[in-house]
């Protein structure tokens, strides 16, 4: 958190080779020994519209240069936690079903249906993308009480800005 990679959009890649691949390798190893689902690559520093994930069984790999969709469904409740964040959970609301298309590391397309934890986890990395922080959906005491925890946390530093003011819980993570 604070660091301006994780606050600007993420750049779209236009070149797909080694580099690429290497990056979405370290990408799966840095999540798993972060022992997270899903990390965006402005995470570890690279500002390109690359997420990885890996949520259970059948339910892992990476979207390059990834569009977001809302599907038919409400809204699920759930707590939310960041690897850019540690140590900090909070009720975060997300559309129960989105679809997420792209590309993969080659350039090949990519096209994913998801709900419940994986449609949370998808939201979250292209929020990421995006610039935006899963702090800044939240709202009213939540939203308070996370900046404030934030704030004494022993990671906060004075490069932290502050988060612009939150999405509409309806809208999408791409096009709120």
């Amino acid at each position: 958190m604070g660091q301006p990679v994780l606050h600007a959009p993420a750049q779209e890649v236009t070149v797909f080779d080694d580099a690429l691949a290497d990056l979405v390798e370290r990408m799966f190893a840095s999540m798993k020994a972060a022992v997270g689902a899903g990390l965006a690559a402005p995470q570890i520093g690279v500002g390109l519209r690359v997420f990885v994930y890996d949520t259970g069984p059948g339910e892992r790999g990476v979207v390059v240069n990834p569009s977001l969709e809302r599907l038919e469904g409400g809204l699920q409740e759930g707590e939310e936690g960041c690897l850019s964040v540690p140590d900090l959970a909070y009720e975060t609301p997300r559309a129960e079903h989105v679809r997420v298309t792209g590309v993969g590391v080659r350039g090949e397309p990519v096209a994913v249906e998801a709900e419940g934890f994986l449609a949370r986890c998808f939201q979250h990395e292209v929020d990421h993308l995006d610039g935006r922080l899963y702090l800044e959906r939240l709202g009213g005491r939540t939203r308070r009480r996370a900046l404030k925890d934030a704030r004494a946390a022993p990671w906060y530093g004075d490069a932290v800005r502050e988060l612009s003011p939150p999405a509409q819980a309806e809208g999408t993570a791409a096009g709120a």
